[in-house]
Order: C-alpha cells, then structure tokens, then sequence
C-alpha cells in the first residue's frame, strides 16, 4: 500500500524518526500493507501514547490502526465485547457505559486502543485486584508475517508472547474482551497524606486490599525528613444509591462526557517545568490535600485520566520532550525504592508526575511488565542536566534487585540489562524467529535492544 513519509515519534517526543505511514481501514488492506512492509519491516501504531520508540520504524513502514475501529459485538448480558484493535479505550467507555459496563484495566490516559492495550499489555490503578489487561482478553486475532490470521487464545505461547511483546509478533486486528460490571459512572474516593515514604508504603500495605483502586503521588523535590510524602488516593465503583437522590448525577447515573480543557500551549509557556515551579507546584498539591477524607464522588474521568482534558498536555516539557522512567522492584526490594527516591530527591528532578502502585500477581506475557511489588513512574523533563547518567544508574539498580523497566515507556535503556530484567527473553526472541524469520515485524525499540 502507498503511504507518505512522516516524522513518526512517542508521545515523549525524544526520538523521532522518519517513516512510511500507512492505514489500511480493512484486514484485506492490513495484510496487503504487511506483504508490502520492504526491508525495513513494520509495526503496528494506535494513537501513539507510548512515551519511547515502541511505535517508531525508521526508514520503515508504520501501520496506523486507527482507521480499524468498529465495536462488532456487545454482550449485554453475558459482560464481553467483540471489537477492531484500533477502537480506543475512550470509545468503549462512550459505548459501554450506558449498558452498565466499564474496561477492566485503563492506564492514565484512555486514549490508547485496544491493540496497544494488548501489545503493552497495560496496566492501571487496580493491578492488585484485576492484574493485567490481558488477563481480561478471552481471544484475539493476529495478522502474522506470513499473510495469514491466526486466532490466538490464553496459555498459547503466542498468546503469551504477543501480550507485552509491543506489536512484534504480529498486528492484533480484533479482540475479544471481558468487562467490568459498574452502577454508574462515578467513583467513590478516599484521599490521605502520608507524610513520608516509609508511612506511604506502609498505608499501602495495610490498606490496599480494600479498595478496588489505589495509587500515590510522590513529591520527589521533597528531601530531608519529609523525602517521598505523598498523597495517597483509593476509590471503588460508587454504586446507585451513593449519588444522591434528585441530584444530576442521580438523573443519569451512567452518563459519560468528560471535561476538555485548552490545549496545553494556551494554559502555560513550552518548557515551564523546571525546579522551582515544580516545587512551588508539588508544595502546593500537598497541601491543599486533605489530611483524611472518604466518600468523594468523582466522575470516571476525574478520578482515572485527568491529563486527557489537556490536550497536548507533554508539550509542557519543552522541546527536548520528556522521559517517563518507569520501574518495579519486587517486595523485599523496599531499601532499593528507598534508594532510588533519595537518589531522584537528591538530584533535583523537576518531576510533578510521579506515582507509586503496588502489583500484584504477575501475568502470563512474558514481556509483560508486572511482578508483584512495587512500581514507580516520573516524568522529568529529557533535557535535564546529568539525566541520562543518573537513569543509566538506576537501571542497574533495578536490574540488580530482580526489577525491570517497562518497554511501552522506555526510550534509552541499555540492551545489556534487558535478559536480567526480563527472564524469558530467549523464549520471546526463539518464538519471534520461527514466526518471522525475515523480521517483517520490527521498531526503533526493537533493534535497539534487539528483542
């Protein structure tokens, strides 16, 4: 298939690269677009929400998915949904919703599809309950380097290494999901400070296992005593008689619009964050937290993706962009996260994004990023002096405590780290090779740390 060449990049904006963009809007189309990929191969696109060089192909072929984007099947009754990988996670909230069902796992930004849920195999607040979004997918169809479509269910090897394996062993053209039944479309939402990282940790423990959802932000300007204060937030599905009755959200209790704000360029100046401003920002979201407060009712979009109402919002960063560093460390491992907030404190990253979650049970994929533990994710400008020492350090850090990054936000780990952090990586790449021998299937990522 024709295409143009385009300037291809993640959603950090670090590495851009030149490609050819095509986008098939059938599946006779997508296999026409894979017989065509060249030498430079393909990979698969959905609406590039990957921070690093997952969805990038220099001098290749990029498949943009988007335009496969039909909802085929709803069970209202039975919970499931049969739909194209290109539909987004907002597009089946818009859809499902008002039936009284929700995605069983959604990241930070609903605005990713269902085929880059699969191939980074997401997670979201809720990985201590509901694991993985794969665990939630009962079948999907593969488009594979050979032509043919392969459908593809859990406890295959494929099924295994395309969940978590970022689009390389083929392109996911439908999928078939299991959702979440909900009453409504608010949350109910419990918000603490914890005054220090040892306190967050150990409120996270006591408490996590009452709540559907639990997740904390970190001021990692914070040093001294108060190093890793937080603000802890837990919130479960509210149900119908939460709401109030007469009140709007009693009127229509699974009504679904989210806010839209301005785009980030017209709230504030490109490149605005750096030490100062984001401190004088975390000092002030700390304190403006309460100290213990239960029962807040917020709308769905709130309380999951409060960026998604700013558009453009990693434009804030500047023109370096931005790196999302992004680890786990397995229980026992808590002196390592110690270190490593110290070490971020200590070296003054600029980072008014940073959360910390508890997994649990590791899902099959075996380049699947949760283990069960701790993981923390920050946002610093990648223009910041002395960052890419500092990150090459901790990764060796993570590395040497049976931790691992995570490959959907990564744009500069070391290949030479990757086997300690990932133990079945030969079994990824043996599989790989017998599906794909010519390596029709292929990325910046994927050549950087030869997966």
């Amino acid at each position: 298939m024709p295409g143009d060449t385009v300037c291809v990049t993640g959603w950090g904006r670090t590495a851009p690269t030149a490609a050819r963009l095509v986008r098939p809007r059938t599946y006779e189309e997508a296999a026409a677009a894979v017989r065509d990929c060249g030498a430079r191969g393909g990979i698969a696109r959905g609406l590039g929400r990957a921070y690093g060089d997952a969805a990038q192909n220099a001098g290749g072929a990029v498949l943009d998915m988007t335009g496969l984007d039909r909802v085929h099947t709803i069970d209202a009754d039975g919970g499931t949904v049969l739909c194209d990988a290109g539909v987004s996670l907002h597009r089946l909230m818009e859809v499902l919703l008002p039936l009284g069902w929700f995605v069983p796992v959604t990241p930070g930004t609903r605005q990713v599809t269902v085929g880059g849920a699969i191939g980074a195999d997401i997670h979201g607040k809720n990985h201590h309950v509901s694991g993985s979004f794969s665990r939630h997918v009962l079948s999907l169809e593969l488009l594979t380097a050979d032509g043919g479509i392969r459908t593809v269910h859990p406890g295959s090897p494929l099924f295994d290494a395309t969940t978590g394996g970022m689009g390389l062993t083929g392109v996911i053209l439908t999928a078939t999901l299991r959702l979440l039944p909900v009453g409504t479309s608010y949350m109910s939402v419990d918000t603490e400070r914890a005054a220090d990282l040892d306190d967050l940790m150990a409120r996270l423990t006591a408490g996590d296992h009452r709540h559907r959802y639990s997740v904390a932000w970190i001021d990692l300007l914070a040093r001294g005593a108060a190093t890793g204060r937080a603000v802890l937030t837990r919130g479960d599905h509210a149900t119908p008689e939460a709401l109030g009755e007469g009140t709007r959200a009693w009127r229509r209790p699974l009504s679904f619009r989210p806010r839209r704000l301005p785009a980030a360029p017209a709230l504030v100046p490109e490149g605005l964050l750096g030490r100062t401003t984001v401190g004088l920002f975390n000092e002030l979201w700390y304190r403006k937290a309460p100290r213990a407060r239960t029962g807040e009712l917020q709308p769905l979009s709130a309380f999951f993706h409060p960026l998604d109402g700013v558009p453009h919002w990693n434009r804030i960063y500047g023109r370096a962009g931005l790196v999302q560093y992004q680890f786990v460390v397995g229980h026992g491992q808590e002196e390592t996260l110690r270190r490593i907030v110290r070490r971020v404190s200590e070296h003054r990253c600029p980072s008014f994004l940073a959360v910390l979650k508890r997994f649990g049970d590791a899902d099959p994929g075996w380049l699947s990023f949760p283990v069960p533990g701790w993981t923390l994710a920050l946002d610093v400008p990648a223009g910041l002096p002395g960052l890419g020492t500092l990150l090459d350090e901790l990764d060796e850090e993570v590395a040497d405590a049976g931790g691992r990054v995570y490959l959907a936000k990564d744009s500069r780990l070391r290949p030479e780290l990757l086997a300690a952090m990932y133990p079945r990586l030969d079994e990824f790449r043996a599989l790989r090779a017998e599906l794909d021998p010519n390596g029709v299937f292929t990325s910046d990522l994927s050549r950087r740390l030869n997966l």
